[in-house]
């Protein structure tokens, strides 16, 4: 295995190293920062090989069973297992351009694979393990895979789907290739051509709250060197042991189970459970030494429900990012660790575009400044003009390695949400005097009650404060006086009964700390509609409010009550 450094690696190392010198000093590493752009450079073959190559013996991957049994996987093994991956998968008939859906849970096979498309390739298709069979048909057809991998459990899942595509399991199975034979496949390996760095590499499919899933197509570039954003958000070092709280298959897995730590030289590690256990996941990163944490706002809400003091973690620095994060779980964590989750926001589309960076001043319940690469607009939705309210966009004139190349199958989507030389986002922020970001909402989402603009994340976050509430989304329900009023949809905590004592206990709770014109006025406990990555479909919920009309008769859903229902609530 050679130890010499290509030139684009080089490039590449230089821009990660300058990150890791200003690691806490954002606005130094925002001004001195600027993308690599190597004309030639593979990242699996430059970047990881090399890492291989001078620490071959460092942890790449480290995975934690249920059943107490860990696996170890070094730089090294990663390395020569992907070249004999890649060499087989050229021989099952894979080319440079073919997609492939990867449908695998947190196994090594996952990361294997992985490398070896970025080393030959390969387009891969992240694909979760508990997606619909429509879902599926969904993705195999507007997808254009060519080759399927999955684990034995899942292969009885494709047995009625049509299609022309390669069977590949990851394990034995009749009627499909098995993947354990590429073990006998060369170590060494050549690419059957250069990949560019514009060339296809990841095919994701959105979570689609508001509409189908749409298909973004990241390069060779924009995800594995696009997340040195990442990398700078989380703070992790090289030879940190990272842990990551994520499912296969979305792209929150990629940024932190993949890139970003691989980018820094570090161990990704894994922590795996069939049901979420907070103590079980808390015990193994005092065990295995955790230096990053970064898991989404969900499962943070969860730890906290656990006495986090008890555990005498050595965690040096805890993020969170997926969906908007409460100030109320930055107090806790705060109180019980002395450490600050700091929050980042990022897409699908993107990699990590604005976080709190390591050794900031976190603004409570602000989710950051720009990340080094990326200059952030807001802009009003309807002038398109700089305001100090308006849609999150990228300025793209310096071209930002890590936005996508754009939606697969839609390009006039994508010409929409990259006109006037911006990236547009379709998420609502403010920002303040200092230059840090608060997020409002997805532009589809906030809306306006009595002439003004709500945001339903502001509204849930004072709501899942309370603690009968577990989970909490606020819709527009319509009113024939004020067009409008704010209604919450709630999940409650375990063992609470959701009847009118609950609801007062609730409604009285969150107008205590929200302005008048922030009321919510409508209540009604219920199951919440998520996307299969687990994001809160309010779409659904807006829908069925819509479908209502407005509801002059006052008709009641079941379990929903309203202010005039419960005495002394009504203004």
């Amino acid at each position: 295995m050679s130890h010499e450094m290509t030139e684009g690696a080089r490039e590449f190392r230089a821009a990660r190293d300058l990150l890791l010198e200003h690691r806490e000093d954002q606005e130094t590493a925002h001004r001195e920062f600027t993308w690599p752009r190597p004309e030639r450079f593979n990242w699996a073959l430059d970047h990881f090989d090399h890492v291989a190559a001078t620490r071959p013996d460092r942890t790449a991957l480290w995975l934690v069973e249920e059943d107490g049994t860990e696996a170890h996987h070094t730089y090294r093994q990663l390395s020569e297992r992907s070249n004999q991956v890649a060499n087989w998968l050229i021989g099952q008939g894979v080319h440079p351009g073919d997609r492939i859906m990867l449908m695998l849970g947190n196994q090594v096979e996952l990361w294997e694979i992985l490398l070896a498309a970025v080393k030959l390739g390969a387009v891969i298709t992240p694909t979760a393990t508990n997606l619909s069979e429509a879902d599926l048909v969904d993705r195999l057809d507007r997808g254009e895979v060519a080759h399927v991998v999955c684990s034995p459990e899942q292969t009885e899942r494709f047995e009625h789907l049509r299609g022309h595509w390669t069977r590949i399991c990851v394990g034995y199975m009749d009627g499909w290739l098995s993947y354990p034979d590429s073990e006998h496949s060369g170590l060494e390996f050549t690419q059957p051509r250069p990949t560019g760095p514009d060339d296809p590499l990841l095919l994701y499919f959105t979570s689609g709250t508001t509409a189908r899933p749409k298909l973004v197509t990241h390069t060779q570039s924009s995800y594995p060197v696009g997340h040195l954003s990442t990398m700078y958000w989380l703070g992790v070092r090289p030879g940190d042991v990272h842990l990551n709280v994520s499912a296969p298959g979305w792209a929150k897995h990629a940024y932190s189970s993949v890139f970003a730590p691989w980018n820094a030289e570090a161990t990704v590690l894994v922590v795996n459970q069939e049901r979420f256990d907070p103590a079980t996941l808390l015990d193994a990163a005092v065990r295995c030494g955790a230096h990053t944490m970064c898991a989404p706002p969900t499962v943070w809400r969860m730890l906290v429900q656990a006495d986090l003091a008890a555990w005498k973690v050595p965690l040096r620095e805890v993020v969170a990012a997926g969906e908007p994060l409460n100030p109320q779980i930055v107090d806790y964590v705060r109180e019980a660790w002395g450490l600050t989750v700091r929050d980042g926001f990022g897409q699908t589309e993107t990699t990590l575009l604005v976080g709190n960076g390591p050794g900031q001043e976190v603004a409570r319940g602000s989710m950051g400044r720009p990340m080094p690469g990326y200059d952030v607009v807001l802009v009003d939705p309807e002038t398109a003009r700089p305001s100090d309210t308006g849609e999150i966009c990228v300025d793209m004139s310096d071209g930002p390695v890590g936005v996508m190349r754009g939606y697969a199958d839609a390009p006039d989507t994508t010409r929409d949400v990259t006109r006037l030389g911006l990236y547009r986002t379709g998420d609502i922020a403010t920002r303040d005097s200092r230059g840090s970001i608060t997020y409002i909402g997805r532009s589809d989402d906030v809306f306006k009650a009595s002439d003004y603009r709500i945001s339903p994340f502001e509204l849930e976050s004072v709501l899942v404060e309370h603690e009968y509430v577990a989970e909490a989304a606020v819709v527009p329900s319509p009113d024939p006086l004020r067009l409008s009023v704010a209604k919450a949809y709630v999940t409650l905590a375990e063992g609470v009964a959701p009847d009118a004592l609950t609801a007062r206990a609730i409604m009285e709770y969150a107008r205590s700390r929200l302005s008048p014109h922030k009321r919510v006025r409508r209540l009604e406990f219920a199951d919440l509609p998520k996307t299969a990555s687990g994001k809160i479909r309010r779409v659904r919920l807006r829908r069925a409010e819509t479908e209502r009309g407005t509801v002059a008769d006052g008709v009641r859903n079941p379990r929903e009550y309203w202010e005039e229902d419960l005495p002394g609530l009504k203004d």
